[in-house]
């Protein structure tokens, strides 16, 4: 969907996160610019630590950041809570539900908290959960939990919703179910932030994507648009009695470069189209096949690879510590901040009154 055509739901404007303090700050986030439409699924993809976390809760509106500007459907998100909850889903990657009750009662906990929430039957029936309703939360597996938590962020039909690792721990059908309800919420008009390290979930439900490496922004588009400028594949067993060199002048194919494993060949191309065309019309003539024939391009995951180790070789993961810290000790107080922050987030976000149902949550916890 081309946000053009859209007005911009979420903005985010040269956002920085600082954590730390006394000359060990560590920027979490630094300078990280990109809008989304409405209407359109956005993915933050990035390795372990490349500021994913950070960046959500700012916008989600858990912390205020250190510079830059984010704002939620016209609003401030820290600053005018009040009006953006209510209009807002969130799914954490862990709902902290109290293990006693049962789904549905669970269910009717958080509508009972939710400002115009749809009945919780209906929620637990679009997430496959509905047979489920009398089992007790403990009793739930991972990936059920996880439905169960996509069921609490859609209860209040959200504008905007925030999915952190929706599919984490689904089997390959629960999976597929999920990424087709989200495609429903998107092409209904509902506004999608998702992140995942599961780039084929980027690559098949994304409008647009950023790879973050290192608290900023390696590459954004498209995922056609982030793959296309990694080469495209194309393989086969070369014919009995034939050699690499026996093939037409690889150059001249748009071929950059070629292995060979045994009788198999790999090549790579910029132009797909004229290396396929041209390897197939040679083979006819030499009247041979090509066994195992493979014609394909880049996969966002080739892609994801290759930007990150450029963003690394060109400095993009410099240092960001202050007074000479180290990288470890960084790391291990940033995972400790997010991690507080994430559980701030379950008493915080939602809407307008979803702090009450988060105090219920710890409430059974620790009963």
């Amino acid at each position: 969907m081309n946000t053009n055509q859209h007005d911009d739901v979420i903005e985010v404007t040269d956002l920085r996160r600082v954590y730390g303090g006394d000359g060990r700050d560590f920027e979490a986030v630094r300078g990280v610019t990109f809008s989304v439409g409405r209407g359109e699924l956005f993915a933050l993809l990035g390795t372990n630590g490349a500021g994913k976390t950070s960046t959500v809760e700012l916008i989600e509106g858990l912390a205020p950041p250190a510079g830059g500007r984010v704002r939620v459907l016209g609003h401030d998100p820290y600053m005018d809570r009040a009006a953006v909850r209510p209009r807002i889903g969130v799914m954490l990657q862990e709902g902290g539900f109290p293990s006693e009750l049962t789904v549905a009662e669970t269910t009717r906990m958080w509508a009972a908290c939710t400002s115009g929430a749809r009945p919780p039957e209906q929620a637990l029936d679009r997430v496959g959960l509905a047979h489920r309703s009398d089992v007790r939360v403990k009793q739930l597996s991972g990936g059920e939990k996880r439905r169960l938590d996509l069921a609490l962020a859609i209860l209040g039909g959200p504008e905007v919703l925030f999915l952190d690792e929706p599919t984490t721990g689904l089997d390959v059908e629960g999976r597929r179910s999920t990424w087709e309800l989200v495609r429903e919420l998107r092409d209904a008009g509902t506004t999608v932030l998702l992140t995942t390290h599961y780039l084929e979930e980027a690559e098949v439900l994304a409008n647009r994507l950023a790879i973050l490496h290192e608290g900023r922004i390696a590459a954004i588009g498209t995922p056609a648009e982030v793959t296309a400028s990694q080469p495209s594949h194309v393989s086969f067993e070369l014919p009995d009695g034939y050699f690499p060199g026996d093939l037409p002048p690889l150059p001249e194919l748009g071929v950059r470069s070629h292995e060979t494993a045994g009788r198999m060949i790999r090549l790579r191309t910029d132009e797909l189209q004229r290396t396929a065309t041209a390897l197939l019309v040679w083979a006819e003539r030499a009247r041979v096949e090509l066994r195992g024939l493979d014609v394909r391009p880049a996969s966002l995951e080739e892609a994801f690879l290759r930007i990150a180790r450029e963003a690394a070789a060109n400095g993009v993961n410099g240092p960001r510590t202050a007074e000479g810290a180290t990288a470890t000790a960084t790391a291990t107080a940033t995972a400790t901040q997010e991690k507080s922050a994430a559980d701030v987030r379950m008493r915080t976000t939602g809407n307008d009154r979803n702090s009450t149902a988060a105090d219920a949550r710890k409430r059974g916890r620790s009963a």
